[in-house]
């Protein structure tokens, strides 16, 4: 593949760089490296975010123009994916453009796709991705969430677990057990499911960076249209096996990296002494600086693949793979360049960068778990990648 961009690609890249100029405060990207955002202001700029990118048609421009898209091509909307990572954007499409749109566009039904997609594209739902349970993680398989017919309804009950965004959410996207008596893969469903309808108690989880980002989110006797089922009854692991690799093959662990890692040199230029006193450091940012470089690569033939009509399955957990465990690699070496104090959590008076690094150390620990663990994705490079057995 050609690794540079047209001109028209650069084009878009200056012109959203500008937008998110204006639309960002000026000390956003510090803000965002040293200390989560106050909720309120977070969620206000977010909101103000997503509805300018709504009335340009960015937030899902690869899409379709039947499903208000652009049209733009897979590589725009790396693009658009890697620079907003990079400032640290809040707000935007979410899963809603990354994976809920793209299984409902491959496998909803016409009414479905008419009723969901417009209100993704325009900004008016916010969705979550309720898959993970407390005995299915990365093994969707084992979801016993269940979903029980009852005439031209579905009656739930269950539990999900580290939800992402469901506190902010109005829709969510369900993975729940269908048939319990047949093969644990064949025997699951997802469904587009209201977060207000009644039985739903959403419940945030402190994490161990001391942040609420998190939910359980628990099924009581929830009722919802038999409508609400997405694609083929019991077939639900087969869709959503291939909609993730559209939120795996994401270049947003290497933007982000890339701006820690140029936050971490500058913090070494101003401070010569965190060298001189470990030497070894130098070595390390240059070593994540060359993976970076390798990243962003990997993650560049994904979208490229797309375009070609191919379905970049082992491609996306390659990307996957390296880059949450480079973003753990890049944290370990913010610590190593403060040494202990750089272990100091923000509530310390005598916390370097207010804590910064310790909260990017513990919030990496979860970048090799969501999603997909490392695991699971070696596995999948090992089958599908280089047609192993299974073992």
């Amino acid at each position: 593949m050609d690794f540079a961009f047209t001109p028209d690609e650069e084009r878009f890249r200056e012109e959203l760089r500008s937008f998110l100029s204006q639309q960002l405060p000026g000390d956003w990207s510090d803000r965002s490296f040293l200390l989560p955002a106050d909720a309120e202001e977070r969620d206000e700029i977010a909101r103000r975010v997503t509805k300018a990118l709504a009335e340009r048609q960015w937030l899902a421009m690869a899409w379709p123009k039947q499903y208000g898209g652009l049209d733009a091509g897979h590589i725009m909307q790396l693009i658009y994916n890697e620079e907003t990572a990079y400032r640290g954007m809040p707000g935007g499409g979410g899963v809603g453009v990354s994976s809920v749109g793209p299984a409902i566009m491959n496998f909803g039904s016409e009414q479905q796709r008419g009723l969901y997609l417009p209100r993704i594209t325009q900004g008016e739902d916010v969705w979550c991705l309720l898959y993970t349970e407390p005995g299915a993680g990365s093994d969707l398989a084992s979801v016993q969430t269940r979903a029980v017919r009852d005439g031209d309804e579905f009656v739930i009950n269950g539990q999900k677990t580290w939800i992402a965004g469901a506190k902010q959410a109005n829709m969510g996207w369900l993975a729940a057990r269908t048939d319990p008596h047949g093969p644990k893969h064949q025997g699951i469903s997802t469904f587009a499911v209201s977060m207000d309808t009644p039985g739903i108690t959403v419940a945030p989880v402190e994490t161990m960076a001391d942040e609420r980002v998190l939910s359980e989110v628990y099924f009581d006797n929830v009722r919802i249209p038999s409508e609400n089922l997405v694609g083929r009854e019991n077939r639900g692991w087969y869709q959503a096996a291939t909609t993730l690799d559209f939120e795996r093959s994401g270049v947003g662990a290497y933007a982000n990296g890339k701006r820690n890692i140029e936050k971490l040199v500058q913090i070494a230029r101003e401070d010569p002494a965190l060298i001189e006193h470990n030497p070894r450091v130098r070595y390390e940012l240059a070593d994540r600086w060359l993976e970076l470089e390798v990243g962003f690569n990997i993650a560049h033939r994904i979208p490229w693949l797309q375009a070609q009509g191919m379905s970049p399955s082992y491609e996306a957990s390659i990307s996957k793979l390296y880059g949450s465990e480079l973003t753990q690699r890049i944290a370990s070496t913010g610590i190593e360049l403060l040494g202990m104090a750089g272990q100091l959590a923000a509530d310390s008076p005598n916390a370097p960068l207010h804590g910064a690094l310790s909260r990017s150390y513990l919030t990496a620990v979860s970048s090799t778990i969501a999603a997909g663990t490392s695991e699971i994705q070696r596995n999948i490079i090992a089958q599908r990648g280089l047609g192993l057995p299974r073992g």
